[in-house]
């Protein structure tokens, strides 16, 4: 073997070393829970927003992921524990930052929906009335007016918990609850003519919370995170999630989502 055939294996088997070195470790398998919610994972199609983002940070990784689908409660508990590496679309607070890093994704605000026929044109019109109940998915957490209003309601005893969006749709079209919170992702549900012509939406005035891939700080190194996080960023600044996005939304709503 030549000296220049050697200088350049040397140099082609370095490049290999750095761009191994530059992704994740994938010495060992990981895990990672979707969870049932609107355009973000449907159970009953198998596909959503959350699959197509999870298929395609798994494709770029290198790595074997096994993904299962999960409540979202219990996937706090399991990321906090170290027992499940990765899940989606999870927003921050200052306990969850203490066992969970993050790479965002998109951004989007929250609304209220409430019956039609209780009147209530403001979210201070649905607070002051005590027999009003509010509707949210267990393990969830929105944006800051949102999370004060299922404090205050819930310390009143006004708040029913769900495992999912259409179990909530069921007890508010029952009248069993007379709100529930919402995101951009359960719109189309509204599209059935029954909740679409017995409802209203409200706005809370936060601004856009991001969400992005949670990652267990118990499972994964620092180091291990940031390299996740850089997949991440790259599926953003090369268009892949904006294309993702724009299978399921029209383009304005898509680019409001992404562009943050």
């Amino acid at each position: 073997m030549t000296g220049k055939i050697i200088k350049a294996l040397t140099i082609f088997l370095c490049h290999l070393g750095i761009a191994a070195a530059a992704g994740p470790d994938c010495s060992r398998s990981f895990t990672l829970a979707l969870h049932d919610h609107g355009l973000l994972y449907s159970a009953d199609t198998d596909s959503g927003i959350d699959k197509d983002v999870a298929e395609e940070i798994i494709r770029r990784s290198g790595c074997k992921v096994t993904v299962t689908l999960m409540p979202r409660a219990r996937i706090w508990q399991l990321i906090e524990s170290g027992a499940l590496d990765f899940s989606l679309s999870g927003i921050t607070n200052v306990e969850r930052d203490k066992f969970a890093s993050f790479a965002w994704y998109f951004s989007n605000r929250y609304y209220l929906l409430v019956r039609r026929d209780i009147e209530a044109r403001t979210l201070a019109d649905f607070e002051k009335q005590d027999k009003f109940q509010l509707g949210v998915i267990r393990g969830f957490r929105y944006s800051e007016s949102a999370n004060r209003l299922v404090d205050k309601l819930d310390a009143s005893g006004r708040v029913s918990q769900a495992g999912g969006l259409a179990p909530l749709y069921q007890t508010l079209l029952s009248n069993r609850i007379q709100g529930m919170i919402i995101e951009p992702f359960d719109f189309p549900a509204l599209e059935e003519k029954k909740i679409r012509d017995m409802s209203s939406i409200i706005e809370f005035s936060d601004p856009s919370v991001p969400h992005g891939l949670i990652m267990s700080k118990k499972s994964l190194t620092g180091v291990e995170q940031d390299k996740w996080r850089s997949i991440v960023n790259s599926m953003r600044s090369d268009g892949s999630m904006r294309r993702i996005f724009l299978k399921y939304f029209k383009p304005e709503l898509a680019d409001a989502l992404v562009s943050f």
